[in-house]
């Protein structure tokens, strides 16, 4: 496992009980690339057995991004999000870990909470996003999807017309809407962010770690047969992504213009 001297894309810090994982890519707005999830998965793996911690914050660097999904640049420019430590890219283990892990885990929505990047905040346990935060997804414009956690779950949290609405309209939601419907606990201003986050996390660490384990799991219970239906759709999602569709999106983000999927429609 990457050791957190080697860490080159996430910061890794535990203070007062709290572990604090932050995605450090502000130059590309948090956004994931293969190394990212490897060190993510690592950071989770060291909060999880240290046993001095009993909750964990996940934010990103920056002012801008909290995280914006995979990094859409490196997948245009190589098809893929660049090496990893085992030859796959993981972010299915990340999902599950952010889940699984036996102690809260609080999103510090920092700003935009996009794509890939937002399916990470909602799995969260708790959610803070500062008033400038934007939520939304945009897989079926940059041709990709997350039909398991991302769609399922997000159903949950918000109802099913709200989560057909973000995915289908691929729009921008901020943060005042986000927490009216359900899919932020609360909204700070930017500068009292971390510290409203540190707050939460410390009190969740002055509890009982056997109960809110227990409870963390008993409320994971209820979804967990979601991970069978994300496993199927992340092995569509590896077929799709070789496709000329899901490329044109790819290619349009880089290029920076709208993706023109007239000739996928079926006849």
């Amino acid at each position: 496992m990457i050791e957190t001297k080697d860490f080159t894309d996430v910061n890794y810090a535990v203070k007062s009980g709290v572990a604090v994982i932050t995605i450090n890519r502000p130059d590309r707005y948090n956004a994931l690339r293969g190394r990212t999830v490897d060190e993510l998965l690592a950071a989770f793996k060291y909060a999880w057995v240290d046993k001095s911690v009993g909750a964990v914050i996940l934010t990103g660097a920056g002012e801008k991004a909290f995280c914006t999904g995979g990094d859409q640049k490196e997948r245009a420019a190589t098809g893929g999000y660049g090496e990893t430590e085992t030859g796959m890219f993981e972010i299915e283990a990340l999902h599950k870990i952010i889940r699984a892990i036996p102690k809260p885990v609080i999103a510090a929505v920092n700003g935009f909470a996009i794509g890939g990047g937002h399916v990470l905040h909602v799995l969260c346990d708790l959610s803070i996003a500062v008033s400038t935060a934007k939520f939304g997804q945009v897989g079926p414009r940059v041709g990709s999807f997350d039909a398991g956690f991302g769609t399922a779950y997000l159903a949950r949290v918000v109802g099913e017309k709200r989560a057909r609405e973000i995915w289908f309209l691929c729009e921008q939601y901020d943060a005042q809407t986000a927490e009216r419907w359900g899919l932020v606990n609360k909204v700070v201003e930017p500068s009292n962010l971390m510290d409203s986050a540190m707050d939460w996390a410390k009190k969740v660490a002055a509890l009982s770690p056997t109960a809110l384990k227990t409870l963390k799991h008993s409320f994971n219970a209820d979804s967990d047969h979601i991970i069978g239906i994300q496993s199927i759709a992340f092995d569509v999602l590896d077929l799709y992504i070789k496709t000329d569709e899901a490329k044109e999106g790819g290619a349009a983000f880089t290029e920076k213009r709208p993706p023109d999927y007239s000739k996928f429609k079926e006849d």
